[in-house]
């Protein structure tokens, strides 16, 4: 059965051409995320700055949204709120009121008027302060996390292609990351640890979309008689159709969490949705560019086998 393209196979649109460009545009994106979360910073959830956690029992189930949206008329912006148990359990998670100190003592009173639902009332189980301690040690988490991967990628991918094709992807992943993180710092919506998992798996998703490509060039290096940018650019092509289509279902997957996950959810469907976009425009834009500047420029002689096939090397133009 003939594949689906949305491109033609021998497509040969000059994406090299435009390195120039597309890499100027990529450094500008990114220094404008870093310039947000220097200047401006992150709108951090309760999992980071540290706040109230308050269990309430309902006697028949509540709506969620509805939950979030009184709490929000009644000051508590940004709300955590899932069900457990039976349903009839509500767990929110609230940061200090808008334009107020932190009160024990009245927080769960207060939430417990804000959702006084006509015939349903609800009874605080329990209400207690979480400190931002927990915060910190989930943030060094992260952080540690970032590095480990980071080092994994760099690790593998000098081993299964080589180290200027390592450097290019951590490079492009990095870029990816940025610009995610740097959008929730521009948009000052709310980063928590679902955020910060989508985060991680953007990096996951970008760094295999890149090695997808890297695979051709590899491939293209040992069996095409042309110039570097040129094999760099056939390669390009003949992955387009395939990282269009996987990115097009990957961001309806990730869209429907978006609509329908909940607000619990929305976070890490938002950054999963621009690190699909963002990545897959990297992978065509910024991972092969790199390739061809600096000490990152890669030869025949990077790819080729060496010493066993030194003699078709040296018939190669």
């Amino acid at each position: 059965m003939k594949p689906f393209n949305v491109f033609p196979y021998d497509s040969n649109i000059n994406f090299i051409r435009l390195r120039w460009v597309s890499l100027g545009i990529a450094l500008a994106i990114m220094l404008v995320a870093i310039g947000a979360m220097v200047t401006k910073g992150f709108n951090f959830a309760l999992d980071f700055t540290g706040g109230t956690v308050t269990e309430l029992r309902f006697e028949r189930p509540v709506d969620v949204d509805d939950v979030r949206a009184r709490l929000d008329k009644a000051g508590y912006d940004n709300a955590q709120v899932q069900t457990f148990g039976s349903g009839n359990d509500l767990l929110i998670r609230l940061q200090p009121k808008t334009g107020g100190a932190a009160n024990n003592g009245s927080t769960g009173a207060d939430v417990q008027r804000a959702l006084a639902f006509e015939g349903n009332a609800g009874k605080v189980l329990r209400s207690e302060f979480v400190g931002p301690q927990v915060g910190k040690d989930l943030a060094m988490n992260g952080l540690w996390a970032l590095i480990f991967v980071i080092v994994g990628f760099l690790a593998y991918i000098s081993f299964r292609f080589e180290k200027k094709f390592a450097i290019a992807a951590v490079l492009t992943t990095l870029h990816d990351v940025v610009v995610v993180t740097g959008w929730f710092a521009l948009s000052g919506h709310e980063f928590d640890l679902t955020v910060l998992a989508g985060v991680l798996s953007v990096m996951g998703y970008s760094i295999n979309d890149t090695i997808v490509v890297f695979d051709r060039v590899r491939e293209n290096f040992r069996s095409m008689r042309a110039s570097p940018e040129e094999i760099l650019n056939k390669s390009i092509n003949q992955t387009l159709s395939r990282t269009v289509i996987t990115s097009f279902v990957a961001f309806l997957t990730v869209f429907a969490l978006y609509l329908y996950g909940g607000g619990s959810l929305r976070g890490m469907a938002e950054s999963q949705m621009i690190g699909i976009i963002i990545g897959t425009l990297s992978s065509i834009f910024v991972a092969c560019p790199l390739l061809t500047i600096g000490f990152l420029k890669v030869t025949k002689q990077d790819l080729m086998p060496k010493a066993k096939d030194e003699a078709a090397l040296a018939r190669r133009p």
